[in-house]
């Protein structure tokens, strides 16, 4: 037998595969309400955002689906699907933000202290069309890549424009879509909008360490932002048409509901190890599950549906 590549696996693909274990052997039966994600990520002893990761996984495969103020349910299996999702190659999408902050704060150093005034003048037209994009109910995703994208031209330096853009682009695939849509909103555009008039000033500035801190804030508000309990949030993106021309910056409260009795005590280890983090499922696990008599899930998504 011939001996194989041992290939590291990401860690929300760990979780996933184990609530996925547990969902398919009836631990979480169908129409249950899983633990919240609070109670989650200490029973399998994990970080909040890569059980975030791990559940948004889950969703686009169909085991799972999320009541905005109500909780996480399971959806009953699908008959037949034509195909499997294959997340394999998907980064998680918080995993992504950080990877960005880490380079898009030295990207918009340079970009202050190199870029021409044509430049920054190309850099405002892209934030204008945001600002003009949410006004108008739109969304302004593609007017964001934009800013970023000639942010990064505006350094002089075409690999680090390859990065940015490929670093943007990732957040297309199924999994940040997902994540993305519990919390596109009018007021977090809003918010965004904001945190790039920083970025714009301090470029106008050609202020290099002003523009470094701005980028570096904007990227790590959009880390709690998306690290923010699922069922708190609001839906897809409000096609509302915002009166005036100026956006104003509306903060997006995010409640997070308590659950209405404490969760039974779960044992569970989670193995540290790079090879496997195999945590042991136990009875009590197995009780944590809340059925919700009043909720009616949807049925799983096939792999067509949901990709």
């Amino acid at each position: 037998m011939p001996i194989e590549a041992i290939e590291p696996q990401r860690l929300y693909r760990q979780i996933s595969d184990q609530l996925r274990k547990l969902i398919v052997d009836g631990e979480f039966p169908v129409g249950s309400r899983l633990p919240s994600e609070r109670d989650l990520s200490v029973q399998l002893g994990v970080s909040r955002p890569s059980l975030r990761e791990a559940l948004i996984a889950l969703e686009v495969e169909g085991y799972i689906e999320v009541h905005m103020g109500s909780g996480i349910y399971v959806c009953p299996p699908s008959p037949a699907p034509e195909g499997e999702i294959d997340l394999s190659t998907e980064e998680g999408p918080l995993e992504l933000i950080r990877a960005r902050a880490m380079l898009e704060g030295e990207v918009a150093y340079a970009a202050a202290k190199n870029a021409k005034k044509a430049q920054i003048d190309a850099i405002e037209e892209a934030f204008q069309q945001m600002i003009e994009h949410t006004s108008a109910g739109t969304n302004p995703l593609e007017a964001d890549r934009l800013f970023h994208i000639r942010v990064a031209e505006a350094t002089g330096n075409s690999v680090l424009v390859g990065l940015v853009t490929q670093l943007f682009d990732a957040r297309l695939g199924p999994l940040f879509n997902r994540l993305h849509s519990h919390f596109d909103t009018i007021e977090v555009w809003n918010d965004a909008i904001e945190e790039h008039s920083r970025v714009m000033k301090a470029l106008r500035a050609r202020d290099p360490e002003m523009a470094r801190t701005a980028m570096r804030r904007h990227m790590d508000i959009a880390f709690k932002r998306y690290s923010a309990s699922l069922v708190g949030q609001a839906g897809l993106f409000s096609k509302k048409v915002v009166a005036e021309k100026v956006v104003k910056v509306v903060k997006a409260k995010v409640v997070a509901k308590k659950p209405a009795a404490k969760e039974s005590a779960v044992k569970v280890v989670a193995k540290k190890s790079a090879k496997s983090t195999t945590v042991k499922k136990t009875s009590a696990l197995k009780a944590s599950a809340k059925r919700a008599p009043v909720v009616t899930p949807t049925k799983r998504r096939s792999a067509r549906a949901g990709s």
